[in-house]
């Protein structure tokens, strides 16, 4: 009798957290970034910040009706969402988000429309494309100082909130070295940040032909004081790392410092990061390349930190392998995504057109 031995050396498992997730940590990162970046010209009415503000308001708004959209589609089955609500699990940061993602929406929504009614209004006097739905959504075009306040504080309680439970949900995976420090919820916050500055200079270099050069350059200069702490904060979990003072980050480092491809990574990302960070210091006028840059970081690091940390494996030696598939849960699902964030943001400003929001006084770069 001839007896067959099999032995197991370890096991691939298919990631879990697909592209759809990355797109919906993205857009909600740059959706309360790109609120928290509308408050010094809305709310706290800073000189020369308005027009920046209400572009940045404006992507806030776009990404944040786009998030939601990948997130139901990373649950596979939409419908799951209400389990959320009928069976609340107070131990569950998923559970939590389930509330806080209304909250910042609704708050977004509130605020979004008392701070733009002006404008709406505005266009819908002057006539054009969709005159009528705009003053509509006006109702009147009457500035309410105090609604509006307290819109903005339920939408910053909000986007605190999504901030935290985006962040720490990832961190709570203790079997992952690679996601388990309270560093990571940090370069989430603050990469969102940096995505929403590069989001805003976007809007502002095509709101019109001759691009406001003085926000351009205020913008700059905020992006790189953001990606500086970025660097900072990637310093300090590699010296931990290396120095041993943090267990799980040595572990995690010595998970990946033998990957050709992950130290490729490291590299890709810390010189992008440092190339925006000079390209905003020392060329501010640049505007268009620093905002596709910092988009760009902002992805890669939620990229990197999802479908790149699940290829490492929990148990066993290696790493998983992972080709981004071409149908719904991959690239379609990506450029779906796009699309519908593509959609929002042309019907946003058909409504409210960019030169009118754009900052004024342009010129320069």
């Amino acid at each position: 009798m001839n007896t067959a031995i099999v032995e197991t050396i370890n096991v691939t498992r298919e990631v879990a957290w697909l592209p759809w997730a990355v797109s919906y940590f993205f857009l909600i990162g740059l959706s309360y970034g790109a609120f928290l970046l509308s408050l010094p010209g809305i709310v706290l009415r800073r000189p020369g910040w308005e027009g920046i503000s209400r572009l940045a308001l404006l992507g806030a708004l776009v990404c944040g009706l786009t998030a939601p959209v990948a997130l139901l589609a990373d649950l596979h089955q939409p419908g799951r969402f209400w389990h959320f609500y009928a069976h609340f699990t107070p131990t569950s940061w998923m559970s939590w988000g389930a509330f806080f993602i209304p909250l910042y929406l609704g708050g977004l929504l509130l605020y979004a429309w008392l701070a733009f009614r002006p404008l709406l209004a505005a266009h819908g006097n002057e006539g054009g494309r969709l005159a009528g739905l705009a003053r509509v959504l006006a109702y009147g075009g009457l500035e309410s100082r105090p609604a509006l306040l307290g819109a903005a504080a339920v939408a910053l309680l909000g986007a605190v909130l999504v901030a935290l439970y985006t962040g720490v949900e990832v961190m709570v995976v203790r079997a992952r070295p690679l996601w388990d420090t309270p560093l990571l919820p940090v370069q989430f916050v603050l990469t969102a940040l940096a995505g929403a500055v590069g989001l805003a200079l976007l809007f502002n270099r095509f709101g019109a032909a001759a691009p406001n050069g003085t926000a351009v350059v205020r913008m700059a200069r905020v992006l790189a004081a953001i990606e500086l702490a970025v660097l900072l904060a990637g310093a300090l979990w590699l010296a931990l790392g290396l120095s041993g003072l943090g267990p799980t980050h040595a572990e995690a480092l010595d998970q990946v410092a033998h990957s050709p491809a992950w130290r490729l990574t490291a590299a890709w990302a810390a010189g992008a990061t440092a190339l925006t960070l000079l390209l905003a210091w020392l060329r501010p006028g640049s505007g268009l390349l620093i905002g596709l840059l910092a988009l760009h970081s902002a992805w890669m690091m939620r990229w990197t930190v999802f479908i790149g940390g699940q290829e490492v494996p929990k148990t066993g030696a290696g790493f998983y392998s992972y080709e981004l598939p071409l149908g719904p849960e991959g690239l379609l699902g990506i450029a779906g995504t796009a699309g519908l964030w593509i959609f929002i943001l042309v019907l946003a400003t058909t409504l409210l057109p960019l030169d009118r929001l754009a900052p004024a006084g342009r010129s320069g770069a």
